[in-house]
């Protein structure tokens, strides 16, 4: 490993990093650390269809608790709502 810095990624455990990739350094030795969070990575927008099929698959092993839950539903479309009125 060349004595210029290196950039290298990693995962912090408690008092730990765990790297991508192994240095190519002895064992023990020092090292000075720069510590600088990553980007958040976002993720990808879902298929609208992949995303139903995955949640439909939840009430794969209690359909009457499935039964329960649609009926409610209905229910809560029945309750008449309001629309607040700003007043300001």
């Amino acid at each position: 490993m060349a004595s210029a810095p290196t950039i290298l990624r990693g995962i912090v455990h408690g008092k730990t990093i765990e790297l991508e990739e192994e240095l190519g350094l002895p064992e023990g030795q020092q090292v000075t650390v720069t510590l600088e969070p990553a980007p958040r990575l976002e993720a990808a927008p879902e298929d609208p269809l992949e995303a139903l099929k995955r949640a439909a698959g939840g009430w794969s092993d209690d359909p009457e608790g499935l039964d329960r839950f649609l009926e409610w539903n209905r229910q809560q479309r029945k309750i008449p709502t309001t629309t607040p009125t700003f007043r300001g």
